[in-house]
């Protein structure tokens, strides 16, 4: 438990996005910014690419999460950031899509 404690480490793989949702309801000071980072990452997996509503609900609970951290948590604008641009992105892709199949 000591290591998912720490602000230092960031954890990564299939088992991240669970851990950091439900240690987020816990303490979301610490790791709410985690969580959002997490968001964004599977949001641009293999697995997740090719599903833009996944995509899509991955990001919007992302910008969700990093809007709500205290607007003294450290890593809140970088988070918002990546995850507002990330969002961005998509809804710019699906725009061109949308062009295309038109």
């Amino acid at each position: 438990m000591k290591l998912l404690s720490t602000d230092r480490r960031v954890l990564r793989g299939p088992d991240a996005l669970w851990v950091y949702r439900v240690l987020t309801q816990v303490d979301p000071a610490v790791h709410g910014s985690k969580l959002a980072h997490v968001l964004v990452a599977v949001s641009g997996s293999p697995r997740v690419r090719e599903l833009p509503a996944v995509r899509r609900a991955l990001l919007e609970e992302a910008v969700a999460v990093a809007r709500a951290l205290d607007a003294a948590d450290p890593f809140r604008a970088k988070v918002l950031a990546r995850a507002l641009e990330a969002l961005e992105a998509l809804e710019a892709l699906e725009a061109l899509e949308a062009l295309g199949a038109a």
